[in-house]
């Protein structure tokens, strides 16, 4: 009897000197290796380094801190917000006169029209005039271009209702949409063969114009090689990020009057489930 006692007290001790260890452990040791001093130290010092780069407005070189933490530190809190900010910083380097890797100098040729230069870049008139602060399509021979001649291309992931623009294989910018309801939207690697500003809508034989309340494709059409399909703005943006098209994949008005100036006709468009 004595010896099934101790032993049952024995049981007991365990079990309470096991939950201490394990409350213990639970409220102190992921804090303890959350808290990193060194890693601490050199974040903020990349984010000091940031915020002169900031000030003095160099785009490349803040392109590269935030790769660098992004990068070194890929488990802190802080990933997602650097990544929109990275994305932030692309953007603004595409729309700049900045001369990179996917950005050359170009020379006004006699009989060049911008429409010329961008068919020969494989970009936009609509990038080009941006990038080089053109307020007309007026150019005059032997003026300096800035060109973009990184390729782009698109990827749409219909489970997370997110486009995601390349450039050469480098992400961009990720977009939210929507996609199409009963997974309308159709998989597979398509091209856009049309881009129109202030689309009408053809709808069961009747032209909805631009500017309508019902003309749901708003300010940009950029149409596939598969008829009836594209991208395209809205006039529900408390759609977006759900699945809610009858097929197409639909951006906020911001969203999409960026892209439209941005990828030009023939580029490559990946839908995936």
């Amino acid at each position: 009897m004595r010896n099934r006692v101790f032993l049952i007290i024995t049981a007991i001790v365990i079990i309470v000197i096991l939950a201490v260890f394990i409350a213990v452990n639970k409220f102190s040791g992921p804090s303890a290796m959350a808290v990193n001093p060194q890693e601490n130290k050199s974040i903020q010092a990349l984010q000091a380094e940031l915020q002169n780069l900031q000030k003095k407005g160099d785009l490349l070189a803040q392109k590269a801190i935030y790769q660098k933490l992004i990068n070194d530190f890929p488990g802190n809190k802080d990933v997602g917000p650097w990544q929109k900010k990275l994305e932030e910083v692309n953007i603004k380097i595409i729309f700049s006169p900045l001369l990179s890797v996917s950005a050359k100098e170009y020379e006004v040729q006699p009989l060049d029209t911008l429409s010329k230069i961008a068919r020969q870049f494989n970009t936009t008139v609509e990038l080009i005039k941006k990038s080089n602060h053109l307020s007309s399509d007026m150019i005059t021979p032997g003026r300096k271009l800035r060109v973009w001649t990184g390729k782009f291309s698109i990827f749409v992931d219909k489970s997370q209702n997110i486009l995601l623009l390349k450039s050469n294989d480098e992400l961009i910018r990720s977009y939210n949409v929507s996609t199409g309801a009963n997974n309308s939207t159709p998989v597979g690697t398509f091209k856009i063969v049309n881009k129109l500003v202030n689309p009408v809508w053809y709808k069961e034989g009747a032209a909805v114009p631009a500017g309508s309340p019902e003309n749901i494709l708003g300010s940009r059409w950029l149409g596939f090689d598969l008829k009836g399909y594209g991208i395209h703005g809205t006039t529900d943006p408390s759609s977006i990020g759900t699945q809610a098209t009858a097929g197409c994949i639909r951006m906020l008005k911001s969203d999409v009057e960026e892209l439209y100036d941005l990828v030009p006709q023939d580029t490559e468009v990946t839908v995936m489930d």
